[in-house]
Formats: structure tokens, sequence, C-alpha cells
């Protein structure tokens, strides 16, 4: 089956590549275990040398690389220039600090000292995801690379020229051939992949379906493996919080990347007291941003990335409504080349509703109005997803105790969850 690179603001073709035969794998497995004998020997600080040269290529090229991804995932010009920006600052963190971070750790004991040493473990095979289609390469690359590991990029489907241009990144800044590659094959190809005993480890980061069947193919192989997979994150707006404050982050946090991220905020967990004044302030936000052409830097929200996507969030909304949700903004699919779907905002939604209990990986806000922080906090940890959350309240013993309480890998208090290189990112 052919792997298709089309513009999700037009629906168009613009390339079209041949998986690539079992003969070429082979050749890139063989040159990568090849690479990582002569690389994890090379000093830290050349391998660190290489990772920063990417980083000035990325912040070089931003509006280049910028330009791709709109291309070829929708993502707004100014995100997508911005998201190269944020790789070249993971470039540089990872290559700033490695030695000091891989630095063996003594251990007192009897004579002779021991020390913990941190060794690279091998061929690192990356399923990666589209919506972020250089940060989260790049957040495994950086670090895995400057630790002494060679990387096997299978990324998603539908950015190909993506995953050539960071193969081709990290040629130009210096790596030796068959340090980084790019494999140009299908999702149904992976578990060969894990099972090849030249590929020490695995990291994806996905949907819970393809995490289940990558953990269970590790597992099966006994090899290690990351996983990072969806997010339901939860808003929470008490009644001590800066309402206006707290309307301006949710707009930003449901509709970031058009609302196709695992850490946009996907529940918003209301106070009674502030309940309306919330929901119809956010209600006419979210109905007044425009919608578009993702070049155009006056657009606000761009296309998802694919008519599935589109067709699945449609479908989720629909029977979020038939369950009894209200529209309160958007809430159907726009007609027109292109695969895009209004920012929408639901009321009374059942806790069983798609809308309350799936990820939507739209622009999907679903309000649930809650006495106050015990019902609140009780809400948000409803939930198998522990992603992010973030919580808006002026009260500082709340703060201390949203942090403490809720289930969650991060928590922001009175800002949107964000990622950065310099601190930890799971559920």
């Amino acid at each position: 089956m052919p792997i298709e690179s089309l513009n999700p603001a037009t629906g168009e073709r613009l390339r079209t590549f041949a998986p690539e035969s079992t003969a070429e794998i082979e050749g890139k497995l063989g040159r990568a275990a090849a690479a990582f004998r002569a690389w994890s020997r090379r000093p830290i600080g050349e391998r660190a040398a290489v990772v920063a040269r990417a980083g000035e290529i990325l912040e070089a090229e931003r509006q280049t690389f910028g330009r791709l991804m709109t291309l070829e995932m929708g993502k707004l010009a100014g995100a997508a220039a911005d998201e190269a920006a944020k790789c070249a600052t993971a470039c540089r963190y990872c290559a700033e600090h490695g030695e000091a971070f891989l630095r063996p750790e003594s251990v007192a004991s009897a004579e002779p000292p021991d020390a913990i040493r941190f060794d690279p473990l091998g061929p690192v095979l990356a399923v990666m995801p589209w919506n972020f289609p250089f940060w989260q390469v790049v957040r495994f690359a950086a670090p895995a690379l400057v630790a002494g590991n060679v990387g096997l990029l299978k990324h998603a489907s539908n950015v190909p020229q993506c995953a050539l241009a960071l193969e081709d990144l990290f040629s130009r800044a210096g790596a030796p051939e068959g340090v980084f590659q790019t494999l140009l094959v299908g999702s149904d190809r992976v578990e060969a992949l894990i099972a090849d005993t030249r590929v020490a480890a695995v990291s994806v980061t996905g949907s819970e379906a393809a995490g289940r069947a990558i953990g269970a193919a590790a597992g099966k192989h006994l090899k290690k493996s990351v996983l990072e997979l969806g997010g339901s994150d939860p808003f929470l707006v008490l009644a001590s919080a800066d309402v206006e404050r707290a309307v301006a982050a949710a707009v930003k946090a449901r509709n970031v990347n058009s609302g196709q991220s695992c850490i946009a905020a996907k529940r918003f967990i209301v106070a009674d007291a502030v309940y309306d004044r919330f929901a119809s302030a956010f209600a006419a936000a979210m109905s007044a941003l425009r919608v578009g052409d993702p070049t155009d830097r006056q657009t606000e929200v761009g296309p998802l990335a694919t008519a599935a996507i589109r067709d699945g969030v449609a479908d989720q909304v629909a029977r979020s409504v038939a369950a009894g949700a209200r529209v309160l903004a958007g809430g159907r699919a726009l007609d027109g080349p292109g695969f895009f779907y209004p920012p929408t905002v639901l009321a009374d939604v059942p806790a069983d509703a798609p809308a309350a209990c799936e990820e939507v990986f739209g622009p999907v806000a679903p309000l649930f109005r809650v006495a106050g922080i015990d019902e609140a906090i009780a809400l948000a940890n409803a939930t198998p997803f522990g992603l992010g959350a973030a919580a808006f309240t002026r009260d500082a013993g709340e703060a201390e105790r949203l942090g403490r309480e809720l289930e969650a890998g991060s928590v922001f208090i009175n800002q949107m969850v964000a990622s950065d290189a310099r601190f930890p990112f799971g559920g």
C-alpha cells in the first residue's frame, strides 16, 4: 500500500512513496547496527556537538521546516515555525547537559569504589505521530543520540516528507551514516522490526490501540519500551478563579494544533459559582475563532490532519448530542475542500457520552458543572487518562491541594499544559 502525503487544507495529493522493500529495510538495520558500534564509542562531547548542530539548523531553517509541516499535516504557519524553534531548544538542552546526565554515579561501598554507569542500548525504533511531526521526533532523538544510541524512525504514514527531512537534518548536522534513519514502512511491519535482534528498544507516541499493540510486541520480544499515548486532560475552573484569564487560556488550550494534541485541554470542569459566566464567554470566544487556510497568518484554527480524523470527531460529537449533550458553539463539519471542523462547545454532557469518556482529537470542548473543589478533583480523576491537568484558582491552599491530588503526570496552575525539554513528560 503506498504511503501518501496529502494537503489537509485542500485534500490535494502532494507525493506518493512506495514502502521500502524487505531488502532495503534489512540494509538500514545492518547500517544501524554497524553505526552503533562506532557511535557509542565516540566521546559524549562529539555526539553532543552533532545534536547541537542539528539545533542550529532547526533554528536557522525554522520557516522552511514549518512550511513543510503546514503543507503535510495542516499546522498553522506560525505554530509550525515555532515547533521547529522549540526542537532547537531541545537539541541545545540535551547537548549542554548530556555529559552531566550520563556521568557515572559513585556508590559508597568498601574498596575499591563502585559506580553506576549509564551505557547506551543500541538501535532504538521510534514510532512517532503526525501531530507534532518534528517535536515528537526530536524529543526522542536528541537525548537518545547524545547518550550513544542510534535512531530508526518509523513516522506516521501521512507525514513521509517530514520524516525524510528529519533524516536529512541529522545527516547535515554531521551524524555518520546509519546513526539516524527513516524507515518508510506501514504500521503492519512494526512488530517485525521490534522482533529483530538488532533493535534494542522501542519508543512510541500514539493512540491507545497503537500502544497496546507495540507494548505487547515489546513484551513478547523482551525489549525495553516507552509508551506515550492519548490524553483527556481536565481543565478546572474553581470559584476563586480569574474567569477572564481562564477563558482566554481555555480557548488556546483546546485549539492548540486544531485540537490535535495529547496534552490539549479536553474536559472543562467548572465550579457552579462561575459556570454560567465561563460557559457564555467561552462559547462566544470559540465561535469567534477564524477557521481556514493554515498558511494565512490570520487563521486561528486550521484543518484536521486527515478526512478520517475529521469524520471521527464529527461522529463523536453526533453521538454525544444524541446522548443528551447540548451544542453551545460549532457542532457540525464544515463544507468545502479540506478537512475542517469548527471549534465546538458542548454542555450537559452525560458521563457515558463520547465527549466525556473518549479522547476527542479535534477542537471540541465538553463542559461539566461541579459544586466545588471536591467534586472537581473527583471528576478530573475519573478517567483512565492521566497525562496532564490545568487548574485555575486564586486560592493558594486550593492550588497546593490540586497539585497534590490531581492524578496527572503534570499539573499546571493558572496556565495551560505544555511540554518542555527540561521537565519529565508522561502520565
